[in-house]
């Protein structure tokens, strides 16, 4: 082979090499500046107490509903106890109303009942006075009888009211009572703090005989199913690709063909978080 065939050949193979290094960089790129990110879980206790036991240690792995830390529940039981006794209370007011209702409509129906008599008996002996068969005083007697009469079932009408008020107010309370029974079971209920997630156990500092505070974040958990990674891609992008990292549309895809990523324009990409716990100022735990 002669010379001339031998350079000729050589810049073949450094054309082709050329070639299929701009081929497959439009495809892949490179980086030496990647990392992962999680979220960090802040939980905070929803009642305030003096812990009484820790179940966890730093850096520790948890699962989604494992127990973390007891507050004190004695407070907790005692305010159940006692929202139990009013509510039970409610009840035997509400039993005695009842039974007072059905009494006080009892002597309604006697009270109407002797107004009605009442007013037969005068009207048959005004008809009988006017013919002057019974005196004037045996008139006057049942005219005075019905006004009695009238004046008792009114009575025992206003005292039916007045115990279906009672009842009424008691009823109120009875809901009241129950309402507060609920919270009180719920208080009970969140002495116990659990994992709202699967994750790792970080920066803990909390011990036995600390106060906790409701809404006041205790022990910070980096979310196991947040994790994602993070990159800092270089090199020359195929124009696909820095659409999806740039979240261009389709009209933006003609423009950016033209003006690909390459060269000293470096593109970041990351992959969407799967999951978001915690609030925004508490995102974002590198690891």
């Amino acid at each position: 082979m002669t010379r001339g065939r031998r350079v000729g050949l050589a810049a073949a193979i450094a054309l082709a090499l050329f070639v299929a290094y701009e081929v497959i960089s439009s495809f892949v790129a490179f980086t030496d500046d990647a990392y992962v990110q999680s979220d960090l879980v802040a939980l905070a206790p929803q009642v305030t107490g003096r812990i009484i036991a820790v179940h966890i240690a730093d850096n520790q792995d948890v699962a989604e509903g494992d127990l973390l830390a007891s507050i004190d529940p004695v407070p907790f039981q005692l305010a159940l106890d006692q929202r139990r006794a009013d509510l039970a209370e409610a009840r035997a007011q509400i039993a005695s109303d009842q039974h007072r209702i059905a009494s006080a409509r009892d002597a309604l129906a006697a009270a109407s009942s002797a107004a009605d008599f009442a007013s037969e008996n005068e009207k048959r002996l005004t008809t009988l006075a006017s013919a002057q068969d019974v005196s004037r005083v045996a008139l006057d007697q049942a005219s005075d009888t019905l006004r009695r009469a009238n004046a008792a079932r009114d009575a025992a009408q206003e005292s039916v009211a007045a115990t279906e008020a009672t009842l009424s107010m008691h009823q109120a309370s009875h809901a009241r009572a129950n309402s507060a029974l609920a919270l009180a079971e719920w208080q009970l209920a969140r002495t116990k703090l659990v994992a709202p997630t699967s994750g790792t156990v970080t920066s803990l500092s909390l011990r036995v005989g600390d106060t906790a505070q409701a809404d006041v974040p205790l022990i910070g958990i980096v979310d196991a199913r947040a994790w994602r990674r993070r990159r800092q891609l270089q090199g020359k992008l195929h124009p696909r690709l820095c659409r999806r990292q740039h979240g261009l549309g389709v009209a933006g895809l003609k423009s950016l063909a033209s003006t690909p990523c390459q060269g000293d324009r470096h593109c970041s990409w990351h992959q969407p978080r799967t999951r978001a716990q915690s609030p925004p100022q508490l995102r974002g735990a590198d690891h």
